[in-house]
């Protein structure tokens, strides 16, 4: 039988036993009206998980009784047939039902969210009683209340419609009934209807509502004093989010969260980080006076620094960590999700309890950008869930100088497209503290208990200009000029509370001028700041810090284990029916581990990872299409012919093994790299791998590879281990599936802050993949992978290939050729090697030796040399490559190489054989395709 609601209350020790009168008693008074216990009492009700269906099965306590009520208005509730209404006070009963959906459905734009009094939605008629044909004389008629939570079964319609307007046309405007998910909707109408969404708090939460709003004020007037003029993306207008904040972190706390990562774009960051994270005040000002920090050679500006701490809650310790970021107004956010999902993999939490993400958007951003559609579709996917997201919009209703609806989005509210997942949305007054504090306890509660994504749109204003530079009347002129006449969300909160008794002027004065001397002394603002962390929290890199570049690494790895893992791969389960073309491929990897056929590189590529996990490192695989592999080659992850369900042979190597994860991704790029990238650079021991289906396709994630991948270390100090597979080749298959762009990624080389490597041999990517783990300096891969390489006849390497060799940067020549007759040297990457090497055997051309270039960067130039010295005889030296002049490594890397030639022959000149610059990265005629081919290879030869 199913545990009620109250069951599992009385599994709580302190509430069972001669308490247990009592606490039936209080939780019957919670029950008729929240207000009516003490706010702590009703923070422990509303928190009670939900059974999704009330139990009647035990009717011997006046508490559970309460529940029998409750279940009996509920059937009540349900829709009356046509054929069984009989009376007009019935047919009216039924209207007054569709009344109270239609408050329910579309009271939110009745409701009073804009500080500034600038929004003017017209009267919604469904929210009249004459919509529904009754009239101003049927407002004292009773009638049932259905489920309505007013706390008795029937009532006036004027009370009716009353508690409505309370619950869902004041300052609170709650948008829910999208959810598709009844249980979810129900909990909504309860938590709202029952304190008609404004709950009495006591003196005290008030108390410090204002001292947090006095915080987030205190800030920005103090910053605007010491740097006036100076940019800092100040939160004036919308201060409430500092105590929405405080109570996220302290409310998360109180459920036993461990962690809270926070990931937001300019504005209010610098206040966030002082009266939230604790930051001292001190090294923020340094910051401001342009204070260099040691060990970054670029560094950012002070608004996308992140920072940690940890502080205390009623649950205990807390660890905060707000994520670096760039100028991007919403990429930061899968980049929360993906740190999120490695914290919660390190704890062992598949359900998100202990680490909660929470991103903070800007109204227009967040309407506007693409990515977050991206961020909210990955939400809840078997490889990027995290047990839901609390997102807050600080909604100032202008982007940079536009502000017209009509030209931000084609929505009615920015929050819509949080739509897509039933994610239920808060609308709710910046300049309402106490409704934010409300909208935001609803918030924590909702994700703890349903782990869903859920939104607080915090409608509020821009004080200033877009920055502290920015004179923002010349583009809002009615804006501003309401703007400069509105009394700040503290003052307004003050004189409340200065009415109702709870403080004096004297005090609402003494707050503001302690929170100035603690700033003039340096001191930290945040009261909760623990000063000696719990470093168990902590994610530890000290491994992985102060390592040097080192052009060879060591990867073997013991030949018998090898074998025996590698037969162990091929294993399925009784019963388990394998595609038959996929079971020739199993048949053949075993002939590989025996050493019966030669290795490729789907072999090759899988015992890497299974090796990997035999030596304790952690694997994580996304992609489109990762499991099978594009192009049919890796087969890791097994379909049953006969159902459908799948098996993964590295996840059953032997017993307590690492994890290894692999999931073929939903159809995005750029969330699920910066996801990737999230993860990598929170979970140093495991390799992460993002793979794209085609290597072209990273193009749609350019902002990662920009501003997080190749530049987060030198910008932010975050090392990250991320390794990009991008399949790339000329096969004639047009200009969208050639080329994975390697002249960008070369482009941004520099400072050695990635690696860009081109394997050509199965052991060269076993060999590869292994020193990306193996190796403890953390830097970003881009291996950029093949395509007919993956069964071409030459691409081919032996069990003591993988078993005793290592990575190699520069492989030279393979055939005995005489070094004193060679006059010639051709350089190149990828599988133009392989046509190189066919054409030269079958013309004889034995005067020319080829060397491939396997690492791009770090460029390998002793490597090089050591190659080049030994021939004596050298007179050319070609780059040969398939991409166009203008694109490969041409342009990025030819002083690397010109640098070589001149050091072995002042005179030797450095020659270019490949296709003529184009626009295109390839052509999309196969005949064309094959006569650049051979044009290319011929002038290698002859140039």
């Amino acid at each position: 039988m199913q545990e009620s609601v109250m069951q599992r209350m009385w599994s709580s020790a302190h509430l069972s036993g001669g308490n247990a009168a009592y606490v039936e008693e209080l939780y019957e008074l919670y029950l008729h009206d929240p207000n009516s216990v003490s706010e702590e009492w009703r923070t422990y009700f509303q928190k009670l998980p939900a059974n999704g269906g009330l139990s009647t099965d035990v009717s011997h306590s006046t508490v559970r009784d309460q529940f029998v009520l409750l279940a009996k208005n509920q059937r009540r509730a349900q829709p009356v047939s046509a054929g069984s209404i009989s009376t007009e006070h019935e047919k009216k009963q039924v209207e007054v039902l569709r009344l109270i959906q239609a408050y329910r459905m579309r009271g939110h734009q009745a409701s009073q969210l804009d500080p500034l009094g600038l929004w003017v939605r017209p009267m919604q008629p469904d929210l009249t009683v004459q919509h529904y044909g009754l009239t101003d004389a049927d407002l004292d008629s009773v009638f049932r209340t259905g489920d309505l939570n007013i706390g008795k079964e029937e009532a006036t319609l004027r009370e009716i419609q009353q508690a409505l307007q309370d619950t869902y046309c004041r300052t609170i405007g709650a948008d829910y009934t999208h959810i598709v998910d009844s249980e979810q909707r129900r909990w909504f109408q309860q938590r709202l209807e029952s304190v008609r969404s404004r709950p009495s708090y006591s003196p005290e939460v008030r108390t410090h509502i204002l001292e947090r709003l006095t915080a987030g004020e205190g800030l920005e007037r103090y910053l605007g004093t010491k740097y006036p003029g100076t940019k800092r993306f100040g939160l004036e207008g919308g201060e409430s989010l500092i105590p929405l904040m405080d109570e996220i972190i302290q409310r998360s706390g109180s459920y036993g969260a461990k962690e809270i990562v926070v990931g937001m774009a300019h504005r209010g960051r610098l206040n966030v980080l002082v009266n939230t994270y604790g930051k001292n005040p001190r090294d923020l000002f340094d910051e401001f006076d342009g204070k260099r920090v040691e060990g970054l050679t670029s560094g950012d500006v002070k608004y996308h620094q992140g920072f940690s701490s940890n502080v205390m809650t009623p649950g205990g310790e807390v660890h905060l960590a707000l994520s670096f970021n760039p100028s991007h107004l919403e990429i930061v956010s899968p980049v929360v999700e993906g740190s999120v999902r490695a914290r919660q993999d390190r704890r062992n939490d598949p359900v998100g309890d202990k680490v909660v993400p929470i991103t903070i958007h800007g109204d227009s951003a967040f309407a506007g950008q693409g990515v977050v559609m991206e961020t909210f579709q990955m939400s809840q996917t078997r490889g990027y869930k995290t047990g839901g997201t609390i997102r807050i919009v600080i909604n100032n209703q202008v982007g940079f100088t536009t502000n017209k609806r009509e030209d931000t989005r084609s929505t009615e509210y920015a929050t819509d497209v949080a739509k897509m997942i039933e994610a239920p949305i808060l609308h709710v007054n910046g300049d309402d503290p106490e409704a934010v504090l409300f909208v935001t306890q609803l918030a924590v509660d909702y994700r703890m208990e349903f782990k869903r994504d859920v939104v607080i749109d915090l409608v509020c204003y821009r004080r200033r200009g877009h920055n502290e530079a920015d004179e923002p009347s010349g583009t809002q002129p009615l804006m501003y000029k309401l703007i400069s006449k509105q009394r700040t969300t503290r003052e307004l909160y003050a004189d409340a509370l200065i009415k109702d008794g709870v403080q004096t002027a004297e005090q609402v004065e003494a707050l503001a001028n302690e929170y100035r001397t603690a700033l003039d002394n340096g001191l930290h603002v945040v009261q909760s700041l623990v000063k000696e962390p719990n470093k168990e929290l902590f994610v530890d890199w000290r491994p992985y810090l102060g390592h040097k570049w080192t052009p060879r690494f060591d990867t073997r790895f013991d030949l018998k284990t090898l074998q025996k893992l590698a037969l162990k791969m091929q294993e399925t389960p009784d019963g388990f029916v394998v595609q038959r073309q996929v079971t020739k491929i199993l048949e053949d990897r075993q002939k590989m581990a025996a050493g019966g056929l030669p290795i490729n590189w789907g072999f090759a590529e899988t015992t890497a990872y299974a090796t990997l996990l035999f030596e304790g490192y952690p694997i994580r695989f996304t992609g489109q299409d990762v499991g099978r592999g594009t192009f049919s080659h890796r087969h890791a992850v097994l379909h049953n012919q006969k159902d459908g369900e799948t098996y993964i042979s590295l996840q059953h190597l032997y017993k307590d093994q690492p994890r290894f994860d692999m999931y073929d991704s939903f159809l995005s790029e750029e969330a699920v790299l910066a996801f990737e990238y999230g993860y990598a650079s929170t979970m140093p021991n495991a390799l992460v791998i993002w793979e794209a289906q085609f290597g072209d396709f990273a193009n749609g994630a350019q902002v990662v590879i920009d501003q997080f991948i190749t530049s987060g270390e030198t910008k932010w100090g975050r090392l990250c281990g991320l390794t990009m597979l991008l399949p790339h080749g000329y096969e004639g298959q047009g200009p969208e599936h050639s080329s994975a762009r390697l002249e960008r990624f070369l482009q941004l080389c520099a400072e050695h802050n990635i690696q860009v490597c081109v394997p050509t041999t199965p052991a060269q990517v076993y060999h590869m993949l292994r020193r990306q783990a193996i190796r403890p300096l953390r830097k970003p891969l881009v291996a950029l992978t093949p395509k007919s390489l993956l069964r071409h006849k030459l691409a081919i390497s032996t069990l003591e290939d993988l078993a005793e060799g290592t990575f190699q940067n520069v492989i030279g020549e393979v055939d005995a050729l005489d070094a004193d007759k060679v006059e010639r040297v051709i350089m190149c990457s990828g599988k133009v090697y392989y046509d190189l090497l066919e054409k030269r055997r079958n013309d004889g051309l034995d005067n020319t030796a080829i060397v491939r270039i396997e690492q791009l960067y770090p460029f390998p130039e002793a490597d090089l040399s050591e190659e080049l010295a030994k021939y004596k005889n050298l007179e050319h030296i070609v780059w040969c490559q398939e991409e166009p002049m203008n694109q490969g490594a041409w342009y990025p890397s030819q002083h690397h190489m010109r640098r070589v030639a001149t050091a072995y022959k002042p005179t030797l000149e450095l020659q270019y054989a490949g296709r003529v610059a184009s626009a295109s990265p390839a052509c999309g005629y196969p005949s064309m395709h094959a006569e650049q081919q051979e044009q290319l290879l011929q002038d290698a030869f002859v140039v």
